[in-house]
């Protein structure tokens, strides 16, 4: 079993930064990518920020690429999302999730484990 447990969501004003964490604890070893996605109210979860845990591959949904930057800590099991310039329509709950096999996806199916999600509000 793995365990995911994310933190640094809050309340900020348009065109302000976070940075969410996500520590992955438990069985480990074999960890081949990890994720964020994202459920706003009424809406389906969707993809935000994948990478791979060699920390050769990232990608991106269209709508962050060039203000979010997904990163990891390969010693501390963590991943990082740092959010820049963030805009109203980024409020969310924002999940972490981890896969055991292949690539970073954009698929929620495709992913093994998922944290218990942490709320990211975006004010005008």
């Amino acid at each position: 079993q793995v365990q995911l447990v994310e933190s640094g969501g809050g309340l900020v004003q348009t065109g302000a930064s976070l940075r969410l964490s996500c520590t992955a604890s438990g069985r480990t070893v074999g960890i081949r990518a990890m994720a964020w996605f994202r459920q706003a109210p009424g809406k389906e979860r969707e993809f935000v920020a994948g990478v791979s845990w060699s920390g050769v591959t990232t990608n991106y949904e269209n709508s962050v690429e060039g203000r979010f930057t997904i990163s990891r800590d390969y010693a501390k099991n963590t991943v990082y999302l740092q959010m820049n310039s963030l805009k109203l329509e980024d409020t969310a709950v924002y999940y972490c999730a981890l896969r055991l096999a292949g690539h970073s996806s954009t698929y929620a199916q495709e992913y093994d484990y998922w944290g218990q999600g942490t709320q990211v509000t975006v004010s005008s």
